[in-house]
């Protein structure tokens, strides 16, 4: 159902509002380049510093602008359980094709809060779930026990979006919950090492710079084409790492604003990418082949 390549979208601003325009241009070319889906609101799309009417307008923009010929998996999760219910229940009506659920942040729930939560937002609709594990934010890993009793407790919980930095984990997930069950990495630079583990394909930053890229190298990986995958792989290695020379999304949104996408606009907290790093990642950029 979520395979492939989905690229965690940016939300581009302009002048402090949501930029529109941009976010339609970057969608069209992610269509072209052959993606399978975007996720728009998610860790890269600043979901903490939109209005829950921006966040819900700006996941109706993209099923708008997939015009159905790509997947919009929305990030509806929330640090409180009814957040996360309005915001999932609100992408179901605009038309979202499935529902991306991160781990409830800063106030640190148990393995049995983490199992209601996904449980009372599974049941608020009939949308897919794919959960997100990225303890590194979040501060609480979700357990692989925890994945295995939502699995079989709510037939529309479906994946998972595996952050946390540990390819174990695949493997860990897998003998539990089994073949169908999904999993994408989190991590760009991991991509290939999962997918040999047995994740399907990726949730992408990078994608939203080199998208036709990405989706050969997944595509590649998965018709067994390995060589051709590793070579994708290596050369855009270095720009899988320098997209997190600061805090996602800084670098990316940088690297957009470089190419003329975007404006390089954010909302506090998150402020541009410091001179230094942005002439490491411009430099990046050029030995890619991206910029000239």
């Amino acid at each position: 159902m979520f395979t492939g390549t989905y690229t965690a979208i940016v939300t581009p601003f302009k002048n402090g509002n949501i930029d529109e325009a941009a976010l339609e241009r970057l969608i069209k070319i992610q269509i072209k380049a052959g993606v399978d889906g975007v996720v728009p609101v998610g860790t890269t799309g600043e979901s903490p510093t939109v209005s829950y009417e921006e966040h819900v307008h700006i996941v109706a923009l993209s099923v708008r602008f997939a015009e159905q010929k790509i997947k919009v998996l929305a990030g509806t999760g929330g640090n409180a359980t009814s957040e996360a219910v309005y915001l999932t229940q609100q992408a179901e009506k605009v038309g979202a094709d499935g529902t991306l659920q991160v781990a409830p942040y800063y106030n640190k729930p148990t393995q049995e809060g983490l199992f209601q939560h996904f449980r009372e937002v599974a049941r608020c609709s009939r949308l897919p779930n794919v959960l997100y594990s990225i303890p590194g934010r979040c501060g609480v890993e979700i357990g692989v026990e925890t994945v295995k009793r939502l699995a079989q407790a709510c037939r529309n919980v479906i994946g998972m979006k595996e952050a946390g930095g540990n390819p174990d984990r695949v493997s860990q997930l897998r003998a539990a919950l089994g073949d169908r069950f999904e999993i994408l990495s989190g991590d760009d630079a991991l991509t290939l090492p999962f997918m040999a583990l047995g994740a399907h394909g990726v949730v992408s930053v990078a994608s939203n710079i080199i998208p036709r890229q990405v989706s050969e190298m997944v595509n590649a990986f998965a018709k067994g084409r390995t060589t051709a995958a590793l070579k994708l792989h290596q050369k855009y290695y270095p720009l899988f790492k320098d997209l997190f020379i600061e805090t996602n999304p800084q670098p990316v949104k940088a690297a957009l604003a470089m190419m003329g996408q975007i404006e390089d606009e954010f909302r506090l907290p998150m402020v541009p990418l410091a001179a230094r790093n942005r002439e490491i990642l411009r430099q990046t950029l050029k030995d890619c082949g991206i910029l000239r």
